[in-house]
């Protein structure tokens, strides 16, 4: 959960109250308090779980709608928390790579001297100086 109390308060009124309450709406304007009272009345282990869940799809709408408004809004921004990890402390955790997916480029190799580094870099920027001339 979020470290700030207010930002911990937001997260949990758009995540947990505001499904079920556009749950509990949606069913009064239904069926009225009878409706309401059904999704208590002891069928459902959890009824404010049933309720959670009837009510996301429109809480997600109010979210989305929030975001346009407002980026981060209806969609609190999540903190993280990003490190280096040392090239040898990534195969260690990640294990042993089995080789790239089907569907996935190679990295290009890298040059082993300066000279194939130089060349690269002018077929690069030949082919810029062409796409600047078409553009123009």
């Amino acid at each position: 959960m979020a470290a700030d109390p207010l930002d911990a308060l937001r997260l949990a009124l758009m995540q947990d109250v505001l499904p079920v309450g556009l749950a509990v709406v949606e069913r009064a304007r239904k069926g009225g308090a009878a409706e309401v009272l059904a999704a208590f009345d002891g069928t459902s282990a959890d009824p404010l779980g049933q309720l959670r869940q009837e009510g996301e799809p429109a809480a997600s709408e109010v979210r989305e709608n929030l975001d346009r408004f407002q980026p981060g809004l209806g969609n609190p921004v999540m903190k993280v928390e990003v490190r280096d990890v040392a090239a040898e402390e990534a195969q260690v955790v990640s294990g042993p790579a089995s080789g790239p997916p089907s569907w996935a480029t190679p990295p290009p190799p890298t040059p082993a001297d300066p000279a194939e580094l130089l060349a690269a870099l002018g077929r690069i920027e030949a082919r810029l100086a062409l796409l600047q001339s078409r553009l123009a």
